[in-house]
């Protein structure tokens, strides 16, 4: 899934859509090459005002429903604690979402599909390709499979929007109020198949039209369905593999070849 994203734009640039633009502000926002949705810190985010226009924030990663109270509730459900009898009790994990998935009456993120669509900043996002290795014994592929990152972007694009979802969050006890968001995920379209050929998904990646119209409209349910579903032809993409040591590279998005690593087909 996408745990990985980055955003690396010049202080001085636009974020443009349609026919509104907003100059970059916080340039340490703007200036993250791989960001660890785990880390759970902030990442740029546009979201809708009340008069119709848009504004650039900072939000969380991690959505978080209404009814976790406290912060350390928050941590327990992003973390996983121990339980009073002892078990684990796992994390949940909500960075993503699925766009199959928004609109159904049990799930967490309904709400906000129907008011609180966002679109999240890239300049390129990383996923890991699995590779099983050959036996020199029996022949057969390993169990095991080596995994080989891949950096994601849209050719000739500095940044690129990517559906989302975002709500208001507070602390009951200490009044903390912050905002958090999740990705837009659907299935993976041809070229994707390949590298996140593991759980084959990808981002929700949006042209400029279809990004104005999830952003500023008001679409009925059939048609935020249709959008958070949405595909990406997979020619506009280009996919780089990259070295395994990238979370800590000074160039993250440096191309590394592995002999052993067969090209992706054509999208």
């Amino acid at each position: 899934m996408c745990y990985f994203n980055g955003i690396k734009i010049p202080a001085d640039s636009k974020i443009r859509l349609k026919g509104f633009e907003k100059a970059i502000t916080n340039t340490d926002l703007f200036n993250q090459p791989v960001v660890n949705g785990f880390d759970y810190g902030q990442y740029p985010v546009l979201k809708k005002t009340t008069d119709g226009d848009f504004e650039i924030t900072g939000m969380e990663w991690g959505f978080l429903p209404n009814y976790i109270h406290t912060r350390e509730k928050a941590n327990q459900f992003r973390f996983g604690f121990k339980k009073p009898d002892g078990s684990w009790q796992p994390p949940f994990t909500t960075l993503n979402a699925k766009g199959e998935e928004l609109l159904q009456s049990n799930k967490m993120f309904r709400e906000a599909a129907l008011l609180g669509r966002c679109l999240i900043l890239s300049s390129g996002f990383f996923e890991w390709r699995h590779v099983h290795p050959i036996s020199q014994r029996t022949g057969k592929p390993l169990k095991t499979a080596e995994k080989y990152p891949y950096h994601i972007t849209l050719k000739g694009k500095s940044y690129f929007f990517m559906a989302g979802i975002w709500q208001s969050w507070n602390d009951r006890e200490a009044g903390e109020y912050v905002e958090t968001f999740a990705v837009v995920t659907t299935a993976a379209n041809a070229l994707m198949e390949q590298v996140h050929n593991s759980k084959k998904r990808m981002p929700v990646i949006l042209p400029d039209s279809l990004a104005y119209e999830w952003l500023m409209e008001n679409p009925g349910e059939d048609r935020i369905h249709d959008l958070a579903t949405y595909q990406i032809a997979p020619e506009l993409m280009e996919a780089i593999s990259i070295s395994k040591d990238f979370r800590s590279a000074p160039q993250p998005e440096t191309p590394v070849n592995y002999p052993k690593l067969s090209p992706l087909s054509p999208a």
